[in-house]
């Protein structure tokens, strides 16, 4: 029996709009933040979900509340799907650090497996912790429908693995759209499967997020599609 795990990104939030380094920094979600989980509640109200994980920061244990919706299910916090920690990073604006960081800048750009922060993780941290609680996950809710929540940066790496792209090639992964759903299903023998990511179909354009920045974009970055597999 297959285990569907059904992996969302968080709401949007402040750093979203004012374009700074996000990572831990604890943000609330924002206006539209809010908009954007009014429309992800009727997406999961008819998929018979057994439970529910979530990072523990604000913005995503706010968008597990949407995803719970209907089904009245405790989340349970996961620390190890909370989002990259940026070290020196954390709370700059993404212009701020191309100018006082402009080598470490370019491997976040182009070379983001090679990234990590003075006084925080680095990207290969994140690539193992994720890997690692997605599969605890799937081995303890085996032949169940569930659903995670995390960051945009952590659910990267996660689909990197998951779409058995090597790490070297983390930038081939697109950037996921805030509430943004995606879906994995793990076999018998716990091989995990990409059915589709970024699936944004409970949004309009124009409570988009990324549809209408320009500020993170760069290169193989500037990808909004969804992609199937």
């Amino acid at each position: 029996m297959k285990t569907k795990i059904y992996i969302v990104r968080h709401a949007e939030a402040a750093g979203n709009i004012n374009g700074t380094f996000q990572g831990m920094t604890d943000c609330e979600v924002s206006e539209k933040g809010k908009r954007q989980l009014e429309l992800l509640k009727p997406y999961f109200a008819d998929i018979p979900i057994a439970a529910i994980y979530s990072s523990p920061l604000k913005r995503t244990m706010a968008t597990a509340e949407a995803v719970n919706g209907k089904h009245d299910l405790p989340i349970h916090a996961v620390y190890d799907l909370h989002e990259i920690n940026g070290g020196i990073w954390e709370g700059n604006t993404w212009d701020s650090l191309s100018s006082s960081y402009p080598d470490l800048y370019e491997k976040w750009s182009d070379y983001p497996h090679e990234f990590c922060a003075l006084g925080g993780e680095s990207m290969q941290d994140v690539y193992d912790r994720m890997k690692h609680a997605i599969d605890t996950i799937a081995r303890e809710c085996k032949g169940k429908t569930v659903a995670v929540v995390s960051h945009g940066c952590a659910i990267r790496n996660f689909l990197c693995y998951a779409m058995g792209i090597p790490f070297s090639n983390l930038n081939d992964v697109i950037w996921l759209e805030n509430t943004a759903v995606n879906l994995v299903e793990y076999d018998e023998r716990q091989n995990v499967s990409v059915k589709f990511i970024n699936d944004t179909s409970h949004l309009s354009n124009r409570d988009m997020t990324l549809a209408h920045q320009t500020w993170w974009r760069n290169g193989k970055n500037d990808q909004t599609e969804v992609c199937l597999s």
